[in-house]
């Protein structure tokens, strides 16, 4: 029987929702805080190579920007749909709310298969989305970054064409750049990294040796990647298994994270790596590990699958990956999940970092980055600890708490509600 495909807009609504009836939020607020403030759709228009002309689809969407100017990547995406960029956008507003950062969320997408397309076609479809969104953005407005199939060089394309629209150099209203136009040292990793600092304070409160430590991560892209290295190389945790959307592989004595990587990039797979079994994506859900790292896409842990999750942490670096059913029966199991508008707020940290470096043109080395990374996601994960304490209930409800009752306030403050 074929899975019913979640719409990850009505997940991120229902986990509002259960933040409201916990706060006893207005139902004015609620509303409010439901939809987007805006988005804006957009044809684009794309000269290929072989001389035709394709009209893309694409979105921007700014969720709520009370406590400043919007944030939050662009992807490229063949499956992008206004209800996931929706959904992210709502989740980085709560995001960059936990983290205390001085930002609202927003999100784009453009619908297409950047693994179909050239370079030059992709500088063009780069730039033309830029033209077409730039009214909206901006240093003041809201700062896009890279996600899904966008990376440093797609993203000094889009600073570049916004500059050339601004008549002056607009490093600022893009993060994820390259180092060389204004990027920021620790970003690459910073989503991994931010991730690992968090379940080292959630390891200290369950009494879990991290050098002992057993991990799996469903999904071996950049963010996989960097917490399969990270974990074992700051805290000496065994990798037994990695997954992409091909498959996934088990090795019980431990995984090179780098030498997997390397197959990875030679096979396009992690599958068939010498010496591991094949294991499904299901399967790697529901291994005896002690960390679980979903690292791939959304809705990958169900009220179906929940009951056989064995991981004593989870932590989801992916956006969404657990559905509100599942969070009730993993709660109920004792298994402790580290939300992924926590977990994966590395990479918007570092992000905001670049921002303040980009102002004020002066660059910290890594190590400043790292450690000013390291106590931002230490004081959030404590936060959302400590509430989940004091309201007993579960992480990401927490972590709902400490975010939209910030963002309310400054919606008062501002007289909006």
């Amino acid at each position: 029987m074929a899975k019913t495909k979640l719409n990850p807009f009505t997940v991120a609504q229902q986990q509002l929702d259960q933040c409201a009836k916990i706060l006893r939020l207005d139902p004015g607020v609620q509303a409010i805080l439901r939809v987007p403030s805006r988005e804006l759709h957009v044809s684009i228009p794309v000269r290929m190579d072989d001389g035709s002309i394709k009209v893309f689809q694409g979105f921007r969407v700014q969720y709520n920007d009370a406590k400043g100017p919007c944030k939050g990547g662009i992807r490229f995406h063949a499956d992008e749909t206004i209800d996931t960029v929706r959904a992210l956008a709502a989740w980085m507003t709560w995001k960059c709310s936990l983290l205390d950062l001085p930002l609202g969320g927003g999100k784009g997408g453009v619908i297409c298969n950047p693994k179909e397309m050239s370079q030059g076609e992709l500088e063009r479809l780069s730039r033309a989305y830029i033209d077409q969104v730039a009214r909206i953005i901006g240093p003041e407005k809201d700062v896009p970054a890279p996600d899904v199939y966008t990376n440093p060089q797609i993203m000094a394309w889009m600073m570049d064409e916004y500059s050339k629209i601004s008549g002056q150099n607009q490093f600022g209203t893009i993060t994820g750049k390259p180092l060389a136009l204004g990027g920021s040292l620790g970003r690459g990793d910073a989503t991994a990294r931010g991730g690992l600092y968090t379940v080292r304070e959630a390891a200290k409160e369950l009494g879990i040796d991290l050098s002992q430590a057993t991990i799996a991560v469903q999904g071996y892209g950049n963010a996989g990647y960097y917490a399969a290295c990270l974990a074992q190389s700051l805290f000496g945790c065994k990798v037994v298994a990695v997954g992409d959307s091909k498959g996934c592989v088990l090795s019980e004595t431990g995984l090179d994270p780098q030498a997997v990587a390397k197959h990875k990039t030679k096979t396009s797979t992690v599958c068939d790596f010498p010496g591991a079994k094949a294991i499904s994506n299901e399967e790697i859900l529901e291994l005896d590990v002690d960390i679980l790292f979903p690292a791939a896409l959304e809705s990958v842990i169900t009220e179906e699958n929940a009951p056989r999750i064995k991981a004593k942490i989870v932590a989801e670096l992916a956006n969404g990956p657990t559905t509100p059913e599942a969070d009730v029966i993993l709660h109920k199991n004792g298994v402790h999940v580290i939300p992924d508008f926590l977990c994966n707020a590395g990479g918007v940290t570092v992000s905001y970092f670049e921002m303040v470096q980009n102002f004020y043109m002066y660059y910290w080395e890594t190590e400043e980055v790292h450690k000013r990374l390291d106590r931002k996601m230490t004081e959030a994960y404590h936060g959302v600890l400590n509430t989940s304490k004091r309201y007993n209930i579960n992480m990401r409800q927490a972590a709902y708490v400490v975010a939209v009752e910030r963002v309310v306030e400054a919606m008062k403050l501002r007289g909006w509600a």
